[in-house]
């Protein structure tokens, strides 16, 4: 069935996901639905991913595998080579790792462009306010923002991305994206960093690009780094191949046994963990919810540094502050912090031992990433959901329930006619939902749907 004409559709968040989500909505200009995107910043496009301004911060996925639209998966890097060539020193192919801030400048301008109908009337509208609440109320959805303005749709579609880690801030225990933590930076004295994932990576190379030379600590539970990047290509399973439906145990000891075989022949584990890919939503839909919280448990920490990657010029030069001792990664948990004269004395228990360690420094940085329990969210919208049982937390707690279509189910488990989610917050069904060529398929299947849907007109 073909959508009618004049459909219209809210997304909620202006980030990558929302941006991505309008893209796919709006490709085809003989399909007449109506878009209208609402987002908080100022500025649509970046979201909290990308909406860095500083050079080193790469992107930890290849340009070639960047696009917004998957049939088409040079387009990002047809962008980098004529739009944004003249402002950043050139990739010498597809498959470099540009710029962050380049990624959201190409999200911006893919928003930006004119999505005519087809009688040329403009299809998308760019609201900028936080969105307060949704509602369904008598056959259509009511979003209503923080200035009290109500907007109308046929259908709504939460693309909220990921939300940062709400950490008390004080003057010395910050975000490394403040003031504050630049300040930091400047004064010269040692830093203790929580975290050692992306984000740690990510200001560490901002610390050293400012000519930081204090001690630098980055603490965490098993103090992992992520892997960097290698040219490996993916190895090729059929779906055959894939124990769906095994449990966890039995699921490890077959990918272990993958990686065996292909080191074996000369192959490296990138090739195994990029092949199962295709397959890892589906893989995790059909995990049982014993299996899937004993993974969180016991595998999820692992498998984040070897799937989520970083570019080798980063690794590069996070391996040359560990060699000269500036980067210390110490595997333990925080105990406690008391503020002194001269700084902060931090207490911690190294990981395996019994007795606690001291550390004088004269900041903190909080680069524990995202907060994945949607309880804990400080979106009003997703909130207002989760109060009226219009939406529920997965037993998890690591993203709300959705449908296999996407579609938000309330509190008894039934599936919404007309409010969907995308991106991080369906990684509790999904797993693998937050790297824009995952991204991108979820919106490019539920623009489809969307497109097939069967919804009254608005009056």
């Amino acid at each position: 069935m073909n959508a009618a004409p004049g459909k219209r559709i809210i997304i909620v968040g202006g980030g990558a996901s929302g941006v991505l989500m309008a893209c796919h909505l709006l490709r085809d200009p003989r399909d007449n639905c109506v878009v209208t995107l609402i987002e908080r910043r100022e500025r649509v496009g970046p979201g909290l991913a990308f909406s860095t301004d500083r050079p080193e911060h790469l992107l930890n996925v290849r340009a070639a595998n960047m696009s917004a639209f998957p049939d088409d998966p040079l387009h990002f890097w047809r962008w980098l080579s004529e739009a944004a060539a003249s402002r950043f020193e050139p990739c010498p192919d597809p498959y470099c790792f540009a710029p962050r801030h380049l990624y959201g400048e190409y999200m911006s301008q893919l928003v930006a462009l004119e999505r005519p109908g087809a009688e040329g009337q403009d299809r998308l509208t760019i609201v900028r306010g936080e969105c307060r609440a949704i509602e369904e109320r008598a056959g259509r959805v009511v979003a209503t923002l923080d200035d009290g303005t109500t907007h109308l749709g046929q259908v709504a579609i939460l693309a909220t991305g990921n939300e940062a880690y709400d950490w008390q801030q004080s003057d010395r225990h910050v975000s490394p994206w403040t003031a504050e933590a630049a300040a930091a930076a400047e004064a010269g004295e040692p830093i203790l960093i929580l975290g050692t994932g992306l984000s740690m990576v990510d200001y560490v190379l901002t610390l050293l690009q400012k000519g930081f030379a204090g001690p630098i600590h980055a603490l965490s539970r098993r103090g992992l780094l992520p892997r960097v990047h290698r040219d490996a290509p993916p190895v090729r399973f059929d779906k055959e191949d894939i124990p769906f439906g095994a449990s966890g145990a039995a699921l490890l000891h077959w990918f272990r046994a993958r990686i065996a075989d292909h080191q074996r022949q000369d192959g490296d584990w990138r090739g195994v963990v990029d092949g199962v890919r295709p397959f890892s939503q589906e893989i995790w839909w059909k995990l049982s919810s014993r299996s899937k919280a004993r993974l969180l448990e016991h595998v999820r920490a692992h498998w984040d540094v070897h799937r989520h990657r970083m570019a080798p010029q980063a690794d590069r030069r996070l391996q040359e502050a560990v060699a000269n001792g500036q980067l210390r990664i110490l595997q333990g948990r925080m105990l406690s912090c008391e503020a002194g004269e001269h700084g902060l004395s931090v207490s911690y228990r190294p990981r395996g031992q019994p007795t606690p360690e001291l550390l004088s420094v004269g900041s903190i940085i909080d680069c524990r990433g995202i907060t994945a329990d949607p309880s804990l969210s400080t979106n009003p919208a997703l909130q207002s959901l989760l109060r009226q049982g219009a939406a529920r937390v997965d037993a998890l707690r690591i993203g709300i329930d959705v449908s296999a279509d996407y579609a938000v189910l309330d509190a008894s488990g039934v599936a919404s006619r007309r409010i969907f989610a995308i991106g991080p917050l369906t990684r509790a069904a999904f797993w693998e939902t937050v790297a824009i060529p995952d991204i991108r398929e979820q919106c490019t299947r539920l623009a489809r749907q969307i497109g097939l849907l069967s919804v009254a007109a608005l009056p």
